[in-house]
């Protein structure tokens, strides 16, 4: 038989067998050379349940999380019920870890640091972290994870790894091995075997805890940084918010005030049209003999609207010292003379035949009487404050079918 099907088949056994017609010089017949086992390797399928975390399932398994990312070719630590991992086996006891007697587990919760869970334990956070050398964050640990937490001597808590023993440990970071021993509680180096935790006393994970230190800073440094980029979007957004109300405002002013334009050019063109009307009037009436009441006045209130919420005014105002005399506007007969129930206190009004009327208010003693017939010019009363009056004046009025008519219209 050839030597190399020999050894596969030894090898598939664990144990290598000469056998017979092969020289086996310096050993015995019956000798066989005790070979290792083949290391358990592949993988198992596990699909994820309702409830079932990262760290967890690693626990359950006896393997490292970042081996089952890296497996199942996943980039986070969340997982979703139904999603199938691949969990890669090893050759590691299949027992639960050994922890040193001076430690205890605590499972994470949510809004936990290494900060508060060191406090919460009477800790520093280098102790925490000494005792948790694999963490890669002070501020994001996985709710369900495992902490180790210190309950007496502190030191390094570090996972014996295959074919490694106390005392290559012990010799690594200068430590006897009677030391080890005894914050372990070991009597025997063989009481411990791969996978399980070892206690170094007295060492701490200073250039871990540096590391975690320098990339907590970088990511409050981040954080801060896209707090401001936040910030100062909020403030450009805000900024172009009230630009455009500005704008809106801008908008509304500039279209109130082309409407206000608008209607002071349309009051002008109104007021230019009267007036061009009462030129074009006072061409016609000048020849009917229309002169103005009294002398020596000044006009205060004009003909029409006195504003948003007062009367139209149905004639002008004269005003003109108490007793100044009033004549007839034009020939006529004196329809009324006496007191007004309308507020003119004491009047006069003419008729001038063809529907037109003049009416003269406020008197303080009339002259005419009613019936007569009076000239153009003819003194009819006196300027008085009688009435709906706020000083002395001549109410002048003109009405043609009984519908008063801008008396500016009929006066030279």
């Amino acid at each position: 038989m050839p030597i190399h099907e020999v050894l596969s088949g030894a090898l598939a056994t664990g144990v290598l067998s000469l056998p017979f017609g092969i020289p086996q010089a310096g050993l015995p017949k019956s000798a066989e050379i005790a070979v290792a086992a083949p290391a358990k390797k592949g993988w198992a399928l596990y699909t994820v349940q309702p409830g079932d975390t990262l760290s967890a399932i690693a626990a359950r398994f006896g393997v490292e999380a970042k081996a089952i990312m890296w497996s199942s070719g996943i980039t986070s630590v969340a997982l979703h019920p139904g999603d199938v991992l691949r969990i890669p086996l090893t050759d590691l006891a299949t027992d639960a870890a050994h922890l040193p007697p001076g430690v205890r587990e605590y499972t994470v919760r949510s809004g936990d640091t290494v900060e508060s869970v060191a406090r919460r334990f009477d800790l520093t956070p280098l102790g925490l972290i000494s005792a948790n050398p694999a963490l890669d964050s002070l501020d994001r640990l996985e709710v369900g994870s495992t902490l180790y937490i210190p309950t007496g001597e502190a030191g390094l808590l570090l996972q014996l790894k295959k074919g490694e023993t106390i005392k290559d440990l012990a010799a690594r970071y200068g430590l006897s091995v009677a030391k080890v021993a005894k914050a372990n509680a070991l009597k025997s180096p063989t009481e411990v075997s791969a996978g399980d935790f070892i206690l170094l006393p007295g060492v701490q994970a200073k250039a871990t805890y540096s590391k975690l230190l320098a990339l907590q800073t970088a990511e409050r440094k981040a954080r801060e940084e896209e707090a401001r980029r936040q910030q100062l979007e909020a403030q450009r957004l805000e900024a172009e918010r009230q630009a455009k109300l500005e704008a809106q405002r801008k908008q509304q002013a500039e279209q109130a005030r082309q409407q206000a334009l608008q209607r002071q050019q349309a009051q002008a063109r109104s007021r230019q049209q009267s007036q061009s009307e009462v030129r074009r009037a006072n061409y016609v009436v000048a020849a009917a003999g229309y002169r103005y009441p009294v002398t020596n006045f000044v006009i205060t209130t004009y003909f029409g609207q006195r504003g948003a919420y007062q009367r139209v005014h149905t004639g002008i105002d004269l005003a003109a010292p108490m007793g100044t005399p009033i004549y007839a506007a034009r020939a006529g007969t004196v329809e009324e003379a006496g007191w007004s129930p309308y507020g003119y206190g004491l009047h006069v009004m003419l008729n001038h035949g063809g529907a037109v009327e003049t009416l003269y208010g406020h008197m303080s003693r009339i002259v005419a009487r009613p019936g007569q017939y009076v000239e153009r010019g003819q003194l009819i009363g006196y300027v008085g404050s009688t009435g709906w009056s706020t000083g002395p004046h001549c109410h002048f009025e003109v009405r043609v079918n009984g519908v008063p008519r801008n008396p500016l219209a009929y006066l030279p």
